[in-house]
């Protein structure tokens, strides 16, 4: 049976869904962010109609709706976070919630209870990490080009194949890296054109059976090729935090790099000069915990962002 797994990094905690080594699905929590399925008890400060804000116990504001007609200003009520905070190019969108009482099943973390382990298969979040960086996704005979906007994500299908064959095998790599991604919102998909109504159809119903597991809803495909998603949008995709905190995500990643790599000695962590501000000491002594071995960090500026370097060197004493 899958099996959700964590891996509770420093400065993030992240989770995968896996079949086997196969990965399903993908998470990623930085902490003291406010997440969808938290619970907390909060002052209503603002009420027009059905909407409102109210004062999460952190003393952030988070944005309500759903309020009865006798809610108050003032007033306390339990309410449940159905999106966290995101990030987007030009704005900040502040978590969204509802009163409890108007919710119907779950909106917890499906990661909430998985098991803890301290590496992933060999490979498997990095391959979804490059990806993500990218934002391209290769597979026989095309590739998917991902693009955040603030009004939806888009995904464009390019290739050499005729159109129909292109769009068919386009089908359940989109299935696939929707979930690995974490996508949720308002998702776009740019298929080539095809010119009849069967070829159309023969992509609507195959992206119908490859999303049949994805609750969503979906538009057809229109004579442009032009396919519409929309998704429970719960917190900021692995696409987005790359658009908006590419830094911070690289960060994240050359510390887990320096965690894993193995022997005596010293860890050297060679990293790209925007990044070394952002290794804080709370940071490295937890890095130093860990692997139980002191760490320098080096700067190359020749070095890609994403392309920090670990490895073991001689201990000076």
């Amino acid at each position: 049976m899958p099996e959700w797994q964590v891996e509770e990094g420093i400065g993030e905690r992240r989770a995968l869904l896996l079949d086997g080594e196969t990965p399903l699905a993908a998470g990623l929590h930085w902490p003291g962010e406010i997440q969808a399925g938290d619970e907390f008890e909060g002052k209503l400060l603002r009420k027009t109609g059905a909407r409102g804000t109210a004062q999460h116990p952190s003393g952030r504001e988070v944005l309500v709706d759903k309020l009865p007609r006798d809610a108050s200003e003032g007033a306390n009520y339990l309410f449940a976070i159905t999106r966290g905070a995101m990030t987007e190019r030009g704005r900040f969108k502040l978590p969204a919630a509802r009163p409890v009482s108007t919710i119907a099943g779950t909106l917890s973390d499906p990661s909430a209870n998985a098991r803890s382990v301290r590496r992933f298969p060999p490979g498997v979040w990095e391959d979804i990490w490059h990806a993500a960086s990218s934002g391209e996704v290769e597979f026989a005979g095309g590739s998917l080009l991902f693009a955040v906007t603030p009004a939806m994500t888009l995904i464009d299908i390019d290739g050499d194949l005729p159109p129909r064959e292109l769009s068919l095998a386009a089908v359940p790599q989109i299935a696939r890296w929707l979930t690995l991604f974490d996508l949720g919102g308002s998702i776009g998909i740019d298929f080539p054109t095809l010119q009849t109504k069967s070829d159309r159809k023969a992509v609507d119903s195959a992206l119908e059976e490859a999303l049949s597991g994805f609750s969503h809803e979906r538009t057809a495909m229109n004579g442009f090729g032009l396919v519409q998603i929309v998704a429970r949008l719960h917190g900021p995709s692995l696409l987005h935090r790359f658009a908006t905190s590419r830094i911070g995500m690289a960060a994240r990643m050359a510390l887990r790099r320096a965690e894993m790599v193995e022997g005596p000695g010293a860890t050297l962590l060679t990293v790209h000069p925007a990044l070394r501000p952002r290794l804080g000491p709370e940071w490295i002594a937890e890095l130093e915990r860990r692997t139980a071995r002191p760490v320098r960090v080096a700067i190359d500026p020749g070095l890609a962002i994403e392309a920090a370097t670990a490895q073991i060197v001689p201990h000076d004493d």
